[in-house]
C-alpha cells in the first residue's frame, strides 16, 4: 500500500512584527483585551516586496533543505492560499517558475483556513494513484492586505506567513503502524456562507474586498465541527485521543483550541500552540505550527499526529499521520 509520509517542513514570515501594542494607535484595544480573548501576542505582517509568493517561496526552500532533496525531485506543487498575488495565473504556478520547475504540475485550493488540510489530503489522493512521487504542500497568505483596519473585531486576529511539508511516496502494509498520512476527513457547509467572508470578487464588486466575520457565531460552530471530523477520524483508525501524540490544531484562537481539545479527552501538553507568535494566519498556521514543532524536537520520527481546521465557508477536515 502506498502511504504519503514526510520528508521535511519549512516556514517563511514577513520581517515586520506587529505586537499589540502596536494596535493601540490604529483601533481601540489593548494587550489585555486581546489576549483574553484570543491568545494572540504578535503576528508578522507582509512589506513592501513581501507576497503570497515570495513567502511560499521561502518555506518550500526550506522544507526542501529540510527534506534534503531539489526542486528535481518533486512532480507536484499544492498552494494553499485565499490571498493570490493575482486572480490569475494560479499562484503555485508562479512558485512553480520562481523554484525553476520546468516539470510536473502545480495548482492552487482555495478552502480559507482549512486549505492546508484540503491540500495535503489532495496531494496525498495523488500520490496514493501513483500519478506523482513526490509533492510539495503549502500554506501561504497575506492577510493583512483584506483587512479593514478600522475593525478590531478582525484586524488584530490575523497574520501572514507561509509553511510547507515535502511529501513522498513509500510502501506501508495498510496498518496503524504505517508512516504517513492515515486518514483524512472533509466536510464543507455553504449555509454558513455570510459568518466569515470577503466583501468583494472579480464577479461581484470587482474589488478585492475586506474580511468580515461574525465572530461569537463561528466560536459557536468551531468547536462542534472540529470535533465531528476528529472523531470520524478516530473511528476509521480504531483510536483515541491517548494514541495521538501530538495536535496540531487551526491557530485561530486560544479559546476555540483549548475548548476543542477539552471536549476531544487530550491532553493540553499534547497540544502544539503558536497562535500566540502568529495570529491566525488561515492556511499557512497548521504548516507554520508543525514546522516549529518539528525544529524545537517536539514532533519525532513514529508518533502519531492529529491535524485539524475550520475555515470560512464553512470548511473544515483533519488528518492523522504517522511521523
Amino acid at each position: 500500500m502506498i502511504r504519503s509520509i514526510v520528508r521535511g517542513t519549512g516556514s517563511m514570515l514577513p520581517e515586520r512584527i506587529m505586537t499589540n501594542q502596536d494596535f493601540a494607535g490604529v483601533v481601540e484595544t489593548s494587550d489585555e483585551w486581546i489576549v483574553q480573548r484570543t491568545g494572540i501576542r504578535n503576528r508578522h505582517v507582509a512589506g513592501e516586496g513581501e507576497t503570497t509568493v515570495s513567502l511560499a517561496e521561502g518555506a518550500a526552500r526550506r522544507a526542501l533543505d529540510a527534506a534534503g532533496l531539489t526542486i528535481a525531485d518533486i512532480d507536484l506543487i499544492v498552494l494553499a492560499t485565499t490571498t493570490p498575488n493575482n486572480t490569475f495565473p494560479a499562484s503555485s504556478v508562479q512558485l512553480q517558475q520562481r523554484l525553476g520547475m520546468r516539470h510536473g504540475f502545480a495548482f492552487d485550493v482555495q478552502a480559507v483556513c482549512s486549505g492546508f488540510v484540503f491540500a495535503l489530503t489532495t496531494a496525498d489522493l495523488y500520490i496514493r494513484s501513483g500519478m506523482v512521487k513526490r509533492a510539495i504542500v503549502i500554506g501561504a497568505e497575506t492577510f493583512s492586505r483584506i483587512l479593514d483596519w478600522e475593525d478590531r473585531s478582525t484586524c488584530v486576529l490575523f497574520g501572514d506567513g507561509a509553511g510547507a511539508v515535502v511529501i513522498e511516496a513509500a510502501e506501508g502494509e495498510g496498518t496503524l503502524a504505517d508512516r504517513g498520512v492515515l486518514v483524512s476527513r472533509l466536510r464543507s457547509d455553504g449555509e454558513h456562507e455570510k459568518k466569515l467572508y470577503v466583501d468583494g470578487g472579480p464577479s461581484t464588486t470587482g474589488t478585492v474586498g475586506k474580511l468580515r466575520m461574525e465572530g461569537r457565531e463561528v466560536f459557536k460552530h468551531a468547536v462542534g465541527m472540529i470535533t465531528d471530523v476528529i472523531e470520524d477520524s478516530f473511528s476509521a483508525l480504531d483510536i483515541g485521543p491517548d494514541d495521538i501524540d501530538w495536535f496540531v490544531p487551526h491557530q485561530a484562537n486560544r479559546r476555540i483550541i483549548d475548548a476543542s481539545a477539552k471536549k476531544l479527552g487530550i491532553a493540553p501538553e499534547k497540544v502544539v500552540i503558536t497562535v500566540q507568535h502568529h495570529g491566525n494566519t488561515s492556511a499557512a498556521s497548521i504548516p507554520l505550527a508543525l514546522d516549529r514543532a518539528v525544529r524545537d524536537g517536539r514532533i519525532q520520527k513514529g508518533q502519531l499526529v492529529l491535524l485539524e481546521a475550520m475555515g470560512g465557508g464553512f470548511t473544515w477536515g483533519a488528518v492523522v499521520v504517522r511521523w
